[in-house]
């Protein structure tokens, strides 16, 4: 199969960038069997990774964090984190923050809109075989404190409110392959 075009969201507006780093994960680097997902025939830890980003401009009021494989073969890509209302003096989630039963690690706040997976979690990588898919980590430095929606809300509307409230994005596309 051939490979998946480039990134990055060239369908999103242009903002500007911040600057998102892991110590668990890198652009166009194979994800570590902890960020896979453990079902489906797979077994991986399904910890959300690490993320640790800077540079948001003045105004920031909150920030989002989005994992997103435009590669799915769906027709609309699958949602694997949609996190949102995380407090502007957040700039780090440690590994696992996204990952239940507990949350250890998500800031006070907080809020999982459900996945494709139907949960409100992180969910690892599950892409069927065939070619590698790209996981879009993306940070989102928003203009509200609160998105205002509920957590029962399907992810492309959250990702809509996102997007029409952000100010600053950048992300960390590794890949993976089953």
């Amino acid at each position: 199969m051939p490979t998946p075009p480039p990134i990055p969201y060239d369908h999103l507006p242009e903002v500007p960038e911040l600057t998102v780093e892991s110590d668990d994960v890198g652009d166009a680097v194979t994800l570590p069997t902890a960020h896979i997902f453990n079902d489906w025939g797979f077994a991986g830890q399904n910890l959300s990774p690490q993320l640790r980003w800077s540079g948001a401009p003045e105004g920031t009021q909150s920030y989002a964090v989005t994992c997103f494989d435009p590669d799915a073969p769906t027709g609309s890509g699958f949602w694997h984190w949609v996190l949102y209302d995380i407090p502007a003096d957040v700039t780090e989630l440690p590994t696992g923050a996204g990952s239940g039963p507990d949350f250890k690690g998500l800031p006070e706040g907080a809020k999982h809109a459900r996945n494709d997976f139907s949960t409100k979690a992180y969910g690892g990588a599950a892409p069927p075989p065939g070619y590698p898919h790209r996981y879009l980590f993306a940070v989102h430095a928003l203009s509200v404190e609160s998105l205002g929606v509920d957590t029962d809300t399907p992810p492309a509307v959250v990702g809509f409110n996102v997007t029409a409230n952000t100010l600053a994005r950048g992300f960390i596309a590794p890949i993976y392959e089953s």
